[in-house]
């Protein structure tokens, strides 16, 4: 017999986020993350996405055993800014046993049911920030921090239970010795000269802080015309900017500004921590910090976080400014490998950026939906 409870206690948390450290423990292409940090993003006092979204944390077990776990969600903004009465799943880690799925997701109903939402959709976090997707193709590709892994039989299991495909992801690589800098390098000069405009560079964070919220608007810009977009507010900007632009290295982030010194393109590339991640195997002390720290240092991978230009600057080139400053970083850092986390299918914009680059499709993802 199957039964769900609420995670509520401090210990029950723990056990939510550890159920999936035993499910992954002997896969080499899961990536494990912080559990400090992971607990951090369920707590309410800490996370400011909890104050807009209401989120509740189950656990399946079957014979005193935990069996699987999902997150349901409601992000009260897009329900009442994009008026879409969703409601999200995530976190979703379960074994094979269609049963336990089936019992998971029917509590993602009844909140969705309580609160006259019409449709679920998952697996997705509580904002746009966060993780997305459950894996479709790329099971024996390596993940990175930005996503989460999945087994196959969770696509077969949303789908026997009448869940049907929502939004498709996907993934690339490229080697960094594969790139011809001579596609973007003279069009950078030629594009900074027709609009004036300049790049700015980084070798200390403190220096980046004054221009993090100023990104983060042009983010909400760039971003918006996406469906089911829902802007950054001012809190969610603090806590972005105190947990992720002091832990990514200052010079792989980049910032295009005009003559007038408004910003209008950001770019940020983050190391390739996935095998330091697997070292730490979710915990900083006593050695986990160290890994980190020599990623941060010394990874020869580098993963494509987010890009976005302002609608105006958009199919003006403003891309060439930006792939030129990170062609010559990663050429001083020894890069080898590139990666480029999920992009919807239907943005073909950023597609088109990355056409000259000799990518490989390594992973795609989908979320599902459910008519309530």
């Amino acid at each position: 017999m199957i039964t769900i409870k609420e995670a509520l206690t401090k210990k029950e948390m723990k056990d939510y986020v550890m159920f999936s450290f035993e499910l992954y423990k002997n896969n080499p292409y899961w990536i494990p993350p912080i559990i400090a940090e992971e607990l951090e993003t369920f707590d309410k006092t800490k996370n400011p996405a909890l104050q807009t979204a209401e989120a509740h944390f189950y656990l399946a077990y079957k014979n005193g055993k935990i069996v699987g776990k999902v997150a349901a969600i409601i992000n009260w903004e897009e329900v009442n800014l994009l008026e879409k009465r969703k409601v999200r799943f995530g976190w979703f880690d379960a074994i094979d046993d269609i049963e336990v799925t089936k019992a998971l997701l029917s509590k993602v109903e009844e909140l969705g049911k309580k609160h006259q939402m019409d449709h679920m959709e998952g697996p997705m976090g509580f904002s746009n920030l966060d993780k997305v997707g459950v894996l479709s193709e790329g099971f024996d590709e390596m993940g990175n921090m930005i996503t989460w892994y999945s087994l196959p039989y969770y696509i077969t299991h949303f789908e026997q239970l009448g869940l049907a495909k929502e939004k498709e992801y996907q993934e690339s690589i490229f080697s960094f010795s594969n790139i011809d800098p001579t596609t973007f390098q003279k069009f950078s000069e030629l594009v900074k000269q027709r609009y004036n405009l300049k790049s700015l560079n980084f070798t200390k964070t403190k220096d980046i802080m004054p221009y993090v919220d100023k990104m983060f608007d042009l983010f909400n810009e760039t971003y918006s015309k996406l469906q089911s977009f829902v802007p950054i507010n001012d809190i969610q900007k603090n806590y972005f900017k105190k947990k992720y632009i002091s832990f990514i290295n200052p010079e792989f982030i980049k910032f295009i500004m005009d003559k007038n010194d408004n910003m209008i393109a950001f770019a940020i590339v983050m190391p390739g921590f996935a095998q330091a991640l697997k070292k730490a195997n979710g915990k900083l002390f006593p050695f986990g910090f160290y890994h980190l720290l020599q990623a941060r240092k010394h990874s020869k991978e580098v993963v494509f976080y987010l890009i976005g230009v302002t609608p105006e600057y958009q199919s003006k080139g403003v891309t060439a400014i930006i792939f030129d400053e990170y062609y010559k970083v990663c050429q001083a850092k020894g890069i080898e490998t590139c990666i480029r986390t999920p992009e919807l299918e239907e943005n073909h914009a950023i597609h088109n950026l990355w056409k000259n680059f000799n990518t490989r499709v390594n992973k795609r993802r989908r979320t599902y939906r459910k008519e309530l």
